[in-house]
């Protein structure tokens, strides 16, 4: 993760510096929407963070890892001043979790779990109408669905799997740069912490397993935008 967080940092802080070297271009009060359409990259971590019942014999330290996914996603921003403005995001995402460590390493625990990560951020633009750093924060919720056992799970006698829906919180830096008179191009970082709670039944219902999970993400974007 280390690698990503370098060119991300580089990356704002020459944005930074085009923003305080740029001078602002006009910009129409009443242009209020700014709708925005990434490819988006998702890196999640995934790890176990608590177990809370065990009726399986897990071996002690297996850990989890999730699989990173690459999505489109719209993002929609309106802005309450030149400064200020609230985004939210819409996008589905898929993800496997495998034993990462340990006798049962390679083991799916989860296959084919989609997420709805419902989010908003108050943002601040630094250089707007012009080449416009920013940074924002605020709340998410995560929403699961489709979630099965995987095939690793499924073969010690898992048949049914439940993720919870979690709040959690985002933290956002980016760039907007614009390319004529309303259409931009944008890089946008965003650091998510938010968890789930993993439960695995058999075919009777009975509680076979339970886990907390660091979901966690990276959600990294590129694409082009149009102000209206």
């Amino acid at each position: 993760m280390r690698k990503l967080i370098t060119p991300i940092s580089s990356a704002v802080a020459l944005a930074l510096a085009a923003g305080v070297a740029t001078p602002a271009m006009a910009q129409d009060s009443d242009t209020r929407i700014q709708v925005k359409i990434m490819a988006t990259a998702v890196l999640p971590d995934g790890e176990i963070d608590t177990i809370n019942a065990d009726n399986l014999g897990v071996p002690a330290g297996t850990q989890t890892e999730a699989n990173n996914n690459v999505v489109p996603t719209v993002a929609i921003e309106y802005f309450f001043s030149p400064n200020i403005s609230l985004e939210t995001i819409c996008c589905v995402t898929q993800h496997d979790v495998d034993v990462s460590t340990g006798p049962l390493a390679g083991a799916e625990a989860v296959s084919d779990a989609r997420v709805i990560p419902a989010t908003f951020t108050l943002k601040y633009h630094f250089n707007p109408g012009g080449v416009s750093p920013y940074i924002g924060a605020g709340p998410t919720y995560y929403m699961w669905f489709s979630e099965e056992p995987g095939a690793g799970l499924a073969a010690l006698g898992a048949t049914d799997l439940d993720m919870s829906d979690e709040l959690g919180v985002a933290l956002q830096a980016g760039i907007d740069v614009p390319v004529g008179d309303s259409m931009l191009v944008s890089l946008d970082a965003k650091k998510y912490w938010v968890g789930t709670t993993a439960e695995w039944y058999d075919s009777t219902g009975a509680l076979l397993l339970s886990t907390d999970h660091n979901v966690d993400p990276w959600v990294l974007s590129a694409g082009v935008g149009l102000r209206f």
